[in-house]
């Protein structure tokens, strides 16, 4: 018996619903890792894909054109905490981290990457001295991600105050050194220009010469591959957009055709998915995507 399926709220997202279980191996299903697959934590070291994430993507896989999840950390670091290596089904997985800049392959194991900026050796070395010169912030810590460094405001005594009031000493931090700076939930990311998860996505899917295209993200940095899949739909590839809802990120909730709470929820939906459209399943034969409220 095939699962139910949730209901996009728009028509662009259900066209692209609809073309994704007509032809589904024309179809690149597209991820976030953090926040989608993974629970936010407190500590990012400690984030692991949602228990339910990797057979849900095993079971999906095979379906479709390809599954690629679509990241801000090194690709080798989601891999293992996603647990992604070495599973049946996931042969033809890939992981594009740090924004594209990094690339791993299940079929190969291996890494590709481009060379890193000389900028973010030169915050890297900085941004402690000048953390300090910005004033106290109790619980503001660093993260090295070895093509960007992020500053953490959750743990601080005012997470959004203290975010707030970095935002654009980092911008201009940033900037001095090449960078710029992507603000995400409670996060300030120096980074390369020209990184961004749209970019990534979209050079991807060119190459796979898909047919539709499903992506998922919680965050602001997944507004570039939201202006993505819009970009292709308007070109006449059909798209669907799922928001794995927060209430920190309303400017991803109000772009998203579906929007459901939380990484648990994103995994039901991709095992539904691939139980819609298994050949074993029945779900060939009941592809009709239901009207909203149906």
């Amino acid at each position: 018996m095939v699962s139910s399926l949730p209901h996009p709220t728009t028509p662009a997202g259900r066209d692209g619903l609809a073309a994704l279980l007509a032809r589904p191996d024309k179809a690149v299903v597209a991820l976030d890792f953090d926040g989608t697959l993974a629970e936010i934590v407190p500590d990012p070291e400690q984030a692991r894909a949602h228990p339910g994430a990797v057979a849900a993507l095993a079971a999906l896989a095979p379906e479709v054109a390809s599954v690629a999840v679509v990241t801000g950390r090194p690709a080798g670091v989601a891999v293992r905490y996603g647990g992604f290596a070495g599973v049946p089904g996931l042969e033809h997985l890939v992981v594009l981290g740090h924004y594209g800049a990094e690339r791993w392959d299940a079929i190969s194991g291996t890494v590709q990457a481009s060379a890193v900026h000389p900028g973010v050796a030169s915050v890297r070395a900085e941004l402690p001295g000048f953390l300090d010169s910005e004033g106290a912030w109790p619980g503001t810590w660093i993260e090295e991600k070895g093509r960007a460094v992020a500053v953490h405001t959750r743990r601080s005594t005012d997470p959004q105050a203290a975010f707030e009031a970095l935002k654009a000493p980092l911008a201009d931090l940033a900037s001095r050194h090449g960078l710029v700076l992507e603000p995400g939930r409670m996060v300030l990311e120096l980074r390369p220009p020209g990184m961004d998860k749209g970019v990534a996505l979209a050079e991807y899917v060119r190459e796979v010469g898909a047919g539709s295209v499903l992506y998922a993200g919680d965050d602001l940095g997944d507004l570039p591959a939201f202006a993505a899949v819009e970009k292709l739909r308007s070109n006449g590839t059909p798209g669907l957009l799922v928001c794995s809802g927060s209430a920190e990120v309303p400017e991803l909730t109000d772009r998203a055709d579906l929007s459901v709470p939380g990484p648990g929820a994103v995994v039901a939906f991709l095992a539904a998915l691939a139980e819609s459209i298994r050949p074993d399943s029945g779900g060939r034969a009941s592809r009709a995507v239901p009207a909203v409220g149906a």
